[in-house]
């Protein structure tokens, strides 16, 4: 064991303590997946990530880094706000990437862009797998929820690495008051991430957008702010046209959070997903 290098960044805001926190360890060369597990359940965040040089591959195909992304439960192949505060820890750690203004960070899922410009960070939401539920599937979370069957206006199975079932909802309202069994939603072994659009949503200045993230599946009742999710729910929402190309989520509330998410689609079809980020913590973790 000796002290490597460790920061505690705070994810889609700019206002410790008000977003979605990730610990980094900037240095993880020579720790094995134990370690990382252990170092990981211990941080007990929704995600660690340890820091490493590119696989040759990697570099080749133009990596500034890799990243290993890890749960309290185990590792994961794409997470959405690890990558952009990793990315933050990084930049502000004086490195410099290969190509001004963009970060290619390696992970478990392939290689993935990161936008930085005027303190805003946005990844590149990864190609997105989806397809309708089981008929079954949809009461039974929408019972777990206390939800009934009007207030749902459409569902998805989503997956770019973590995989949730998408629903879209009637109002704001029903999304911020749910009061769900996060032990039945842990019982039926499938994350879910709701959503409602508001008329306003094409405003960008404001939040026109609200989100909620249920994942006792994954270990975490409710999550914060959720890079992944809001980038399948954007690329659903957006290809179906129930969404504009540009919108503000915002994340959080029940928790006490005020996380904001900003989406945009560009003219090449490619959906990013961004926000800032603030460090709380930084110095050495013994590992």
């Amino acid at each position: 064991m000796h002290p490597r290098a460790f920061k505690q960044i705070d994810v889609f805001t700019d206002r410790p303590g008000y977003g979605n926190p990730v610990a980094v360890v900037l240095d993880a060369n020579g720790l094995s997946d134990d370690d990382m597990r252990r170092f990981a359940a211990w941080t007990n965040l929704s995600e660690t990530t340890f820091l490493l040089p590119p696989t040759d591959p990697g570099r080749a195909a133009g990596a500034d880094y890799r990243v290993r992304i890890f749960s309290p439960n185990g590792e994961l192949p794409f997470a959405g706000h690890p990558t952009l505060g990793t990315c933050h820890a990084w930049l502000q750690a004086g490195h410099t990437p290969h190509q001004s203004g963009m970060v290619v960070q390696e992970c478990a899922l392939g290689l993935v862009r990161v936008q930085h410009s005027l303190g805003t960070l946005a990844f590149a939401a990864p190609a997105l797998q989806r397809s309708a539920p089981s008929p079954a599937l949809v009461p039974l979370i929408a019972s777990a929820l206390g939800l009934r069957p009007p207030q749902i206006l459409g569902a998805q199975l989503l997956d770019n690495g973590p995989r949730w079932l998408g629903l879209l909802l009637d109002s704001a309202d029903t999304v911020l008051n749910l009061r769900p069994d996060h032990a039945r939603i842990k019982d039926l072994g499938q994350d879910v991430g709701v959503v409602h659009v508001g008329p306003e949503a094409a405003d960008t200045a404001r939040p026109g957008v609200v989100v909620r993230a249920f994942a006792a599946p994954m270990g975490n009742p409710e999550d914060p702010v959720t890079g992944s999710l809001n980038a399948s729910l954007a690329q659903w929402l957006i290809a179906d046209g129930l969404a504009p190309r540009s919108y503000l989520v915002a994340q959080g509330e029940c928790l006490g959070r005020a996380g904001r998410v900003q989406i945009c689609q560009d003219d090449a079809g490619q959906v990013w997903v961004g926000g800032r980020a603030v460090t709380c913590i930084e110095g050495t973790a013994l590992l």
